[in-house]
């Protein structure tokens, strides 16, 4: 029977703890095994299973719509065409989250 642990240690050393059918992708799971073992790592990650995983392996991390609020926090010109650009790619935000991040970031229609 095959394995159904990654193969990378998690920050405690051990095989990870969770099953892989947790994560929907072989690159979530490297990207969070990676994590695990580089401290002070934030992840940008929307997946909700790859987010409570995270959270076992005490990962930090953000939402992509975080990681926009902070950088129009840093200086980013405007979230709005970003979000717009990310629609156009299928990524997938709901009209509610949107309009509360352009009411975060000072970009309310």
């Amino acid at each position: 029977m095959a394995s159904t642990y990654p193969t990378r240690p998690d920050s405690h050393g051990c095989a990870s703890c969770a099953p892989r059918a947790w994560l929907s992708g072989a690159g979530e799971r490297e990207v969070l095994a990676l994590a695990a073992e580089t401290p002070g790592t934030t992840l940008i990650i929307d997946d909700g299973l790859a987010r409570r995983y995270a959270e076992t392996l005490r990962v930090r991390f953000t939402g992509t719509a975080g990681a926009l609020v902070k950088a129009k926090r840093q200086g980013l010109d405007a979230v709005a065409p970003v979000l717009d650009h990310l629609a156009a790619l299928r990524f997938r935000l709901d009209a509610q989250t949107r309009a509360a991040v352009l009411r975060l970031v000072g970009e309310e229609k």
